[in-house]
């Protein structure tokens, strides 16, 4: 019965009716039916089929989640629909299954940090994090995701589409995070901030579908602080936003421009920052909101191109990790291959050495 449910489950998510996956993979609409309602047993032939039409690997309807993400579904009524909610299955079980077999993978997760309580406690834990990073105070927080693989937080970047912007699952030996990789690169950036603070939090869930909160929401926007404050340290920006400004050549516009680019953020992070720190007034804010980089700016300012969590984007760590369990065959190919989750083909992973010639006869002796 629970495979059944798995499979209306799947089915309903990827939004086809019982008859159109029956005559898909060639069955009798009233044997799925009864499949889904677990008064008829699916063979591994027709499950095989089923998993293949539905885009999901087979142990997705055989194994139970992990628990973690069991608690996070638990606590997310109806969330269950959404394309987050299918890429987090599949990389908490990836992720748990390669950091079984590779325990360096993630040494651990740091201890529970408290709940900022004001907007001044938050700006803190910011600085405590970029700490716990090795962040120097005027250096920016570029490769987000190797940086976070420090404290235990593997972030993956998927495109979503027009999804939720970030989800959160903590594993028994550190997290995961998902960026939806349709955003653009400094909301990418600052999701993945925004689910460290998770993370250090230890917060059992969390599932993001707006990284700029309702300011109702306290514990939301004070992390919506914190990741601003983590990828913008204050002391920093005023240091450098005095002597972009005072570039005697440039306009107050070539300053935003400027610091976008250094810190990886968008103009409204940059703006929201600004006034902050008491750089900007709410009027000076809204028209750096509108600045655009241009392709002059980046080649007259010698600026930095970056698209940090482009999808399909995995942990450095994590790659590392799987190739490590392909070496020493641990894992098929093809194995590997769906772990690296399509960034890879067969004729990118290494090279394996040949069987000694002793192993050889005795397997077909």
């Amino acid at each position: 019965m629970e495979i059944g449910a798995r499979v209306a489950e799947a089915r309903a998510e990827c939004g086809v009716t019982q008859a159109q996956l029956a005559a898909s993979i060639g069955m009798d609409r009233t044997a799925l039916a009864k499949i889904e309602s677990g008064s008829r047993r699916v063979s591994a032939v027709e499950l095989v089929a089923i998993a293949r039409e539905l885009g999901r690997r087979v142990e997705w309807f055989v194994d139970p989640a992990p628990p973690a993400l069991a608690s996070y579904r638990g606590a997310q009524p109806g969330v269950a629909v959404q394309a987050i909610d299918t890429e987090l299955d599949a990389l908490v079980r990836d992720a748990e299954f390669v950091t079984g077999r590779c325990p360096e993978l993630v040494e651990g997760q740091p201890e529970p940090l408290p709940h900022p309580a004001t907007m001044e406690e938050a700006e803190q834990l910011a600085a405590a994090a970029r700490r716990m990073l090795g962040l120097g105070p005027a250096q920016p927080a570029h490769e987000f995701s190797r940086l976070a693989a420090r404290v235990g937080l593997l972030v993956f970047a998927v495109d979503l589409g027009e999804g939720a912007d970030a989800g959160t699952v903590l594993l028994r030996r550190g997290g995961v995070a998902l960026v939806n990789g349709h955003r653009k690169v400094g909301r990418r950036r600052l999701a993945a901030a925004h689910e460290l603070g998770h993370y250090l939090l230890a917060d059992q869930f969390s599932l993001d579908w707006r990284v700029a909160a309702a300011e109702a929401r306290d514990v939301e926007a004070r992390l919506d602080r914190f990741a601003r404050a983590l990828l913008v340290p204050a002391d920093d920006l005023r240091a450098r936003w005095a002597a972009w400004s005072a570039i005697a050549d440039e306009t107050g516009r070539d300053a935003a421009v400027r610091a976008a680019s250094h810190y990886g953020v968008d103009m409204s992070t940059l703006a929201r920052r600004l006034v902050e720190v008491d750089l900007a007034d709410n009027g000076r804010a809204d028209d750096i909101r509108r600045v655009q980089t241009k392709q002059a700016d980046i080649v007259e300012k010698n600026l930095v191109v970056r698209d940090e969590l482009a999808p399909v984007a995995l942990p450095r760590p994590y790659e590392q990790a799987v190739l490590r369990l392909y070496r020493k065959e641990v894992v098929s190919a093809d194995r590997a291959l769906g772990l690296l989750r399509g960034t890879f083909d067969r004729q990118s992973l290494p090279d394996l050495p040949p069987a000694p010639e002793g192993e050889i006869w005795e397997v077909t002796s």
